[in-house]
């Protein structure tokens, strides 16, 4: 519409006219004033009728509230004077005396007076007045109102019609002190009177009306004279054709048509421009730089200068823009403004833009998709990439075993839904955790046997995927979803689940140029997907083998009560154990090791160090010695690894730090060495944590020739021994100083058991997923009841054996044992006569009653004798035979001043008996 010429003037209200301005000189005569037959006349007719109309109805509204309020006001007064005159002094004592009328009379009717009531009076029970001021009645007038709630305490308030006329009447009941009913008290307003109350405030309601119709029809008249002047006195047909012709030129082009003001402001837009530049519903009249445009659009509008076909871009669109002054011919100041939409030579450009944009999409999700090695954190990267750049919904189900880690099998199409992403969170699909088996019929379970992307571009119109679950279908296109592709994520050629992108009906359907994005898109998140469900696989695998490699329960013993944890690490196992060993002597081993590195290796290398410990602590070896021997044990492991590694690979050390602690209940003392692993923490019975001073040795494998050194405390019995690896204290988020503050603080708490001081720890001082693993270990000391103890100093004299042998059977008859005195005897008499005979001073004997019955014989020497057969001809070598045959157990462990030979004795077996043929025992000795 570049080449139309508008000729218009803009009249004060700011419409346009089709009537050209009067020529020079002459004047146009207009009607003198509005006439009943034009539109300005037939509004003010219309508008006084209204407002008759209102001030009627007020009228009639005002007067029946009037009304009621006063019926209201007058039930009120008189249940109030009835209320206190009920309440007065003396009137129940006049009620129940011999002449009331006489008594209440006079009272009645001086309050009748004064409470302005038209009857006011007393009845006693009977329901007849004992008194009565009225003008229509006298004492002794029987009422008609129900005595019965009056009689049962309650207050009664009516309208009714009695002697007066229609009337608003209270009762109130009269009491004695007591709280006995003695009579009522009534009092009345007869509506006569309400009524005058109403007509006497009438004439000022019917004053103010005609005011307000009077003012008001005023205002109507100088409006309607006003829009007179407007109009030009034009009929309502000169109107409707005037308005029919320039609403025809508007809206019939298909270009923008505006016209702007001199101050700014948009006087009128077609309904192309609306849609052009999407202007808002209220744009009439506002300001063109408060309408949203672009501010390069808006300046060019309000400028008032000449253009011709400049080319812009109003949001999504390319529109040639033409303005011209309207003043140019006289007319009123401003611009008139024809737009035409070029988007179309945009396609091409559009194209290329929505090309480079899927190509910086798909480079974000290769940033941003895979940055963890967990199956379901992938998939939600996934969702939130696509959303809301491709999709408005994005969603992934993956097969069970792959996130278990495992292999995913060949054809299945039940999949678990891993991540959901979209831009609200109201929207109507499975929810993450909804295990769905896809019907053959959807577009899921077409995609997974094609193994390609599926589309469906109008959802209302497919049928297919309905058959899923149609209610919940239904829900879905009530919510606005429209479209659909989905893509199965396949990688290495094995299908590992499915990506569903949503796009609501607010957005542009998916088209069959997506398809191709969708599955480039796809795939990149399947390997990232795979790369996890691998990585997951391993840690599970490493996982596996080291708890395999754990203990998996605490050995019985009776020296510690103990609780443990074991925390794997999230992003892979390392090389973190414990160990609980039972030592001879009702002793017991606490080990907490870490060896360097993560993964199977570490997991191989911690079983076989566990294995070591364990043998070790059969040889009853002192701390600092078994540590010597692990040492020795990993520096000779990774010698041979360095040895055995091919020559283009690096040889890995395998470091480790270990802390072997033993505790003595009978002693009640802890010795301990560590190599380069932290010491322990130490609580109190009464919650005092301290943290023993541990001598500082080098890792196993690292030490050399350095001896490692122990440490002995004193642990009062109900004190907490706590040991745990590095991974507890030390966090990349804090420092070990502060993490042994943590630590502190939570064993601070007296009373706690140790599964309890387990459950306290890890939860004060882990995180959700741990970044190292864990080891915690908390023993908490025995003492052993000393009456389960006994000692004797043995002299090196062959003929204090029996002696010795008396002492110990007396012992087990206090004991209740002397069903194992024989064994026991026999064990003592062999093990003692050895240290006599082969030992040195000082020789001890101890016996020990815990869950068996064990036997300690200590000697100076540190020969240690050993079973063998004896030959025929030996007289002797046959003692320990007898003592391996009665005991379950027996061995020899070193001390720092010789030797001790020991021995544990079942109780729940029955000892030989002293008529046993000792001859059949020896002769076993040479059975085949």
């Amino acid at each position: 519409m570049s080449g139309l010429r508008i000729r218009s003037r803009s009249s004060p209200g700011g419409r346009l006219t089709d009537r050209d301005p009067p020529a020079r000189g002459r004047r146009r005569r207009w009607p003198s004033s509005p006439s009943a037959r034009s539109v300005v006349g037939q509004m003010f007719l219309l508008q006084v009728a209204i407002v008759l109309l209102l001030a009627v109805g007020a009228i009639v509204l005002l007067v029946t509230t009037t009304q009621r309020e006063s019926v209201r006001d007058a039930g009120h007064r008189s249940f109030a004077v009835a209320q206190g005159f009920a309440s007065s002094p003396g009137v129940a004592e006049a009620l129940s005396s011999a002449s009331p009328t006489a008594a209440l009379q006079p009272r009645v009717a001086e309050a009748q007076k004064l409470a302005h009531v038209d009857f006011m009076g007393v009845l006693n029970r009977h329901g007849v007045y004992e008194a009565l001021s009225s003008v229509a009645g006298r004492p002794g007038f029987r009422t008609t109102t129900d005595m019965a709630p009056l009689l049962a305490g309650r207050t009664v308030m009516e309208e009714g019609v009695g002697s007066l006329g229609p009337q608003v009447r209270a009762y109130v009941p009269v009491r004695t002190a007591g709280g006995a009913v003695v009579g009522a008290v009534g009092a009345g307003v007869t509506l006569q009177h309400v009524g005058q109350t109403v007509t006497a405030q009438l004439p000022a309601v019917l004053g103010a009306t005609a005011a307000a119709v009077a003012v008001t029809t005023g205002g109507a008249a100088v409006l309607s004279r006003r829009l007179w002047h407007q109009t030009r006195g034009l009929g309502p047909a000169e109107i409707t054709r005037m308005y029919d012709h320039h609403d025809a030129v508007l809206h019939s082009v298909r270009e923008g048509v505006l016209i702007i003001g001199e101050d700014g402001r948009l006087l009128l837009a077609n309904d192309e421009a609306r849609r052009l530049l999407d202007l808002p519903a209220d744009a009439h009249r506002r300001p063109v730089a408060d309408l949203g445009l672009d501010p390069h659009m808006a300046d060019l509008l309000t400028s008032g200068q000449t253009v011709t076909d400049e080319v812009h871009l109003a949001g999504n669109r390319l529109l040639a823009v033409n303005v011209r002054p309207t003043d140019a011919d006289g007319g009123p100041a401003g611009s008139a403004v024809t737009l035409r939409d070029t988007t179309e030579l945009r396609v091409l450009a559009g194209r290329a833009e929505a090309a480079r944009d899927r190509l910086a999409l798909l480079y974000d999700a290769g940033v941003r998709i895979g940055t963890t090695l967990d199956v379901t954190r992938t998939a939600e990267e996934l969702t939130q990439v696509s959303v809301p750049r491709f999709a408005d919904i994005a969603t992934v189900e993956l097969l069970e075993p792959v996130l278990r880690g495992d292999e995913p099998p060949g054809t299945r199409t039940a999949m678990r839904r891993t991540a959901v992403s979209g831009i609200d969170k109201d929207w109507p699909l499975y929810p993450v955790g909804e295990l769905i088996d896809f019907a053959p019929a959807t577009p899921m379970a077409a995609g997974l046997a094609r193994g390609r992307a599926v589309l469906e571009s109008d959802l209302t119109a497919a049928t297919g995927w309905r058959t899923q679950d149609p209610e919940r279908a239904e829900g879905i296109l009530d919510h606005g979803i429209r479209s659909l592709i989905t893509v199965p994520l396949r990688a290495r050629g094995v299908v590992l689940g499915l990506t569903d992108f949503w796009r609501l009906q607010s957005t542009e359907p998916f088209e069959e140029d997506d398809l191709s994005f969708a599955e480039e898109l796809a795939a990149r998140a399947a390997v990232a997907i795979d790369n996890a469900r691998r990585y997951t696989r391993e840690h599970t695998m490493a996982v596996t083998l080291q708890r395999s490699l754990l203990p998996r329960s605490v050995p019985e013993q009776s020296a510690l009560e103990v609780a443990h944890r074991y925390l794997p690490a999230h992003t892979g196992v390392s090389g973190d154990w414990f160990d609980v060993i039972p030592l001879p002597g009702t002793r017991v081993a606490l080990v907490v090791g870490d060896v360097v590195g993560r993964g199977l290796h570490a997991s191989a290398t911690m079983g076989r160090l566990r294995t070591a410990v364990h043998n070790f602590s059969a040889l009853d070896l002192a701390p600092d010695e078994l540590l010597a021997h692990l040492d020795e044990l990993v520096a000779d492991t990774d010698t041979d690894e360095a040895t055995d590694t091919p020559a283009d690979e690096e040889a890995g050390i395998t470091g480790a730090t270990c802390l072997y602690a033993v505790y003595d209940p009978v002693a009640g003392v802890c010795t301990m060495a560590s190599a380069g692993h932290p010491g322990p923490a130490l609580v109190a019975p009464d919650g005092r944590v301290s943290f023993p001073d541990t001598p500082l040795s080098p890792p196993l494998g690292l030490g050399g020739s350095l001896p490692f050194e122990t440490v002995r405390l004193r642990l009062p019995e109900g004190s907490r021994l706590v040991l745990f690896t590095d991974g507890l204290i030390e966090d990349h988020r804090r420092d070990p100083d502060t993490g042994l503050s943590m630590l502190r603080e939570a064993l601070a708490r007296p009373g706690l058991t140790p599964e309890e001081t387990c459950r306290a720890v890890i939860e004060d001082l882990l995180p959700e997923r741990p970044g190292d693993d864990v080891v915690l270990l908390v023993a908490r000391t025995r003492i052993t009841d000393p009456g389960r103890v006994a000692e004797w100093e043995v002299p090196s004299d062959p003929a204090a054996v029996p002696h010795v042998r008396s002492e110990v059977a007396r012992r087990l008859d206090t004991w209740g044992l002397s069903v194992h005195s024989f064994s026991t005897e026999l064990i003592v008499s062999e093990l003692v006569t050895n240290a006599i005979r082969y030992g040195a001073q000082p020789v001890r004997l101890r016996l020990l009653l815990d869950r068996s019955l064990i036997c300690e014989v200590a000697d100076g020497s540190s020969t240690s004798p050993h079973l063998r057969r004896a030959r025929l001809t030996d007289e002797g070598g046959r003692g320990l035979f007898l003592v391996a045959r009665f005991a379950r157990r027996w061995g020899t462990r070193y001390t720092s001043r010789g030797k001790v030979i020991w021995t544990e004795q079942p109780l729940h077996e029955a000892g030989a008996e002293p008529e046993t043929d000792l001859a059949d025992v020896l002769l076993d000795q040479w059975d085949a």
